[in-house]
């Protein structure tokens, strides 16, 4: 049968080998030098040999026989390696390094992301990994395990009993149209005054179903799920489309957003993950610093 090794005891034949003296070692370990002696027997009597020469007076040097010489540096390996993995899990433990994998839909990625994983992660090593993709992509990666969560919509909640849903933005759905087009000068709009006009729909679009405007979604004669190829049709006046105040790009001078007022749509965007399977350190860290930062 194999010996079991204890690190502790390791430690101590280590100290006692290079220090070359059990009352040292016992400094060192802040414990008696008899409990040294005694954690140095017992590691002898699990190997089958000594360690250390027999000594002729207490004001000898301690020396190791030459199986003790062999085994040194196996013994300080052993303790490399076990610091190693204990470090290494210290750190993941405490989201400080590893690899964080997750996929969000583009708006939030480009909003809120930048800001909320800078003060994540700070200065550690962690890595991380994010994919931008509409919502039914979203969820796939988290149903494929492709990524730790996602964040997304879900259009149908209650058809997504494998998944836990957890809400933290809402925006609502308005038009987006170049600056200088006829809707671009109202406050609000009904739905129906998009009708005489050429509607691209896109990934948001599905936020439409089951409302007074979904007959929009038959009479959209183009789909682009690109959001940058999106807004480039969009400013070149190809048309009007729906988005949520989110997906509405910042800063951009060439387009307006004018809300619809009929209907009132919401939409609720949250962390995606599936039920019944743990997250790893990091990313559990992650959505509760994710919760903690939500808007009020």
């Amino acid at each position: 049968m194999l010996p079991e090794f204890k690190i502790t005891q390791l430690r101590h034949f280590v100290w006692v080998a290079e220090l070359k003296g059990f009352h040292v070692a016992a400094e060192k370990a802040h414990r008696t030098q008899p409990a040294i002696s005694l954690s140095i027997r017992d590691l002898e009597n699990k190997l089958g040999e000594s360690l250390f020469e027999k000594r002729n007076s207490r004001a000898a040097k301690t020396e190791l026989t030459p199986f003790g010489k062999h085994f040194l540096p196996r013994a300080k390996e052993l303790i490399a390696h076990h610091d190693r993995i204990a470090e290494d899990m210290t750190l993941l433990a405490e989201h400080k390094t590893g690899h964080l994998r997750l996929a969000s839909v583009p708006s939030i990625a480009s909003r809120f992301l930048p800001e909320l994983l800078m003060n994540f992660i700070g200065d550690s090593e962690l890595y991380v990994s994010v994919f931008d993709d509409n919502s039914g992509a979203v969820l796939k990666m988290v149903e494929n395990q492709q990524v730790d969560f996602g964040i997304a919509s879900l259009f149908d909640e209650h058809d997504q009993s494998e998944k836990h849903f957890t809400p933290v933005w809402e925006d609502k759905l308005g038009v987006v149209c170049p600056h200088d087009h006829p809707l671009a000068s109202h406050s609000e709009l009904h739905w129906q005054a998009l009708q005489q006009y050429r509607l691209i729909s896109n990934g948001t679009s599905r936020l439409l179903e089951g409302s007074e405007a979904e007959s929009l979604l038959a009479h959209s004669q183009y789909y682009i799920s690109n959001m940058i190829s999106l807004v480039a049709m969009l400013e070149a006046g190809f048309g009007v489309t729906t988005l949520p105040w989110y997906a509405f790009p910042k800063d951009n001078s060439r387009l307006t957003f004018i809300p619809l007022h009929t209907p009132v749509i919401t939409r609720r965007i949250g962390i995606i993950r599936l039920n019944n399977k743990s997250l790893t350190p990091p990313a559990q860290a992650l959505v509760d610093f994710i919760l903690a930062s939500r808007p009020d």
